[in-house]
């Protein structure tokens, strides 16, 4: 059974106690997995490592509603977050899943998840301005500041979303969040999935509101957002049976409590061009993002899955269940796994930092 590493009280900085817990695993040579409060724990390959907890970090430790910007360390609640921003009108504009009520913003960042609105406002990625991180040599380091425009060379602050904890512990997180839109509605339109993505892709060369699609169920599923006049006028163009309780559709959408997700079996995210045709592979699929997002319920062989994938110009990731101890990310190039693997080695010498989490060898 892995120890578990409480690094100190909760609400305050944690990052001397975080640093030092890094220092002395170092020096032990022990890898570490590092947790916030685990509601991610499914995703990525399985680790084996003493249990360093990072979800003591917290607080809001800057908020500059006029700026729009927003600095939080990583242990922070991702709702508490989101309450805040909302009491001033705003919100992370990329919609990120919470996939469970103690969800923190550094899991977050680390997975790299962004909700229905990605395609259309940006993904996590974009919305990073700078971070504050442990390496792996113990040592507290600070990347990118609190403004767009940063030309100091690398950004690493934005290597960090999606790197699933591979390259350092995220401390804090500076972010850019945006307004909430004034008007919200739904539309529903009666589609085949190949009907849908004709349509969706008809759509995207159109000066329209779009927010969020969602075809499931030969149902296309739009949310139209901005500015009242500017959502009238669209919904008056498209057409649709308005949708009566949409924001609890997409909320169900977002965190995967939607009926669709609801099974035991692989779930499979397929990353393709929006215009593709459906893929002939077996099992259920919801389409997102404006086609781009295609989630699949399937027990094909992995193979067959990311063969499809890359046919079509994407990639597969075994998102949920399957075997967690082979390789759940779509295989890199030769070119791309050694990049990865020259960061890791950069940033996480020893290679204590959730390793093989991503990659055998990263």
């Amino acid at each position: 059974m892995a120890e578990h590493l409480q690094a100190g009280s909760t609400d305050h900085d944690a990052a001397a106690e975080l640093a030092a817990a890094v220092s002395e695993t170092v020096a032990a040579r022990r890898p570490l997995r590092l947790i916030g409060r685990d509601t991610k724990a499914f995703y990525g390959r399985h680790v084996e490592g003493q249990v360093l907890d990072c979800a003591c970090h917290t607080g809001v430790v800057n908020y500059e509603p006029t700026e729009l910007v927003l600095t939080a360390r990583a242990g922070t609640p991702l709702r508490d977050i989101e309450r805040l921003l909302a009491d001033n009108g705003q919100a992370l504009a990329f919609e990120p899943p919470a996939f469970g009520d103690t969800a923190t913003l550094g899991g977050t960042i680390a997975c790299g998840f962004s909700g229905p609105r990605r395609p259309y406002a940006g993904a996590a990625r974009d919305f990073v301005l700078g971070a504050r991180i442990v390496n792996g040599r113990g040592e507290v380091l600070s990347f990118g500041g609190q403004v767009m425009k940063n030309v100091a060379g690398y950004d690493l602050s934005r290597l960090m979303v999606g790197a699933l904890g591979g390259l350092g512990v995220l401390l804090d997180i500076s972010l850019k969040v945006l307004p909430r839109p004034l008007c919200e509605h739904t539309v529903m339109f009666p589609l085949t999935q190949h009907e849908a993505i004709a349509r969706m892709n008809e759509w995207a060369g159109r000066p329209l509101p779009v927010s969020a699609t969602c075809c499931t169920d030969d149902r296309l599923y739009v949310r139209l957002s901005g500015s009242e006049n500017g959502v009238r006028a669209a919904l008056r163009d498209l057409g649709g049976e308005v949708v009566s309780d949409a924001s609890e559709f997409w909320r169900t959408l977002r965190e995967h409590q939607h009926p669709f997700f609801q099974h035991a079996g692989p779930l499979w995210r397929v990353s393709v061009a929006q215009a593709t045709p459906p893929l002939a592979l077996p099992g259920d699929c919801l389409i997102e993002w404006g086609g781009g997002l295609r989630w699949l319920k399937s027990d094909a062989a992995a193979a067959v899955i990311r063969a499809a994938a890359a046919a079509a110009g994407g990639h597969a990731t075994l998102f949920r269940g399957g075997d967690r101890g082979g390789e759940v990310f779509h295989p890199l190039s030769p070119a791309l796994f050694a990049l990865h693997r020259n960061l890791k080695r950069a940033l996480d010498p020893e290679g204590i930092f959730n390793p093989g989490r991503m990659y055998d060898g990263v």
